[in-house]
């Protein structure tokens, strides 16, 4: 992204008194390209089930997306006997609200760490 001085004196004045020290010329690169590990990723059944804290909530989880219909009749009745029969374990441990969020965070340290080990060996 460009920006005219003037334009980032504006916008960040206390910043740019720091920086521009008297009208020093400066150029600031920013490349931001994190991928994001959930495009395109769209949840399913068992994830919307893995959030769920009891089997009754579950249970409402499968009816909305039947009557939504996102599951048909026989998907539907098939979770609601695995749910019924072997309980909420069954699907996976719960996922918290954070969940999808820490998923992102490891991907994005996995990354970094890539990244540091690919320039260390560059300099060796």
């Amino acid at each position: 992204m460009k920006m005219k001085t003037e334009d980032f004196k504006k916008k960040f004045p206390h910043l740019a008194k720091e920086i521009l020290n008297d009208e020093q010329q400066l150029t600031l690169r920013v490349d931001i390209k994190m991928p994001d590990p959930w495009r395109g990723y769209t949840p399913g059944i068992e994830d919307y089930i893995r959030r769920c804290k009891t089997v009754d909530e579950a249970l409402k989880v499968i009816e909305y997306l039947e009557k939504h219909g996102e599951i048909n009749r026989e998907e539907a009745d098939n979770y609601k006997k695995l749910l019924l029969e072997k309980g909420l374990s069954y699907f996976g441990p719960r996922k918290e609200d954070d969940y999808y969020y820490r998923k992102a965070q490891d991907f994005w340290n996995r990354l970094r760490r890539k990244s540091i080990d690919a320039q260390r060996r560059q300099r060796s």
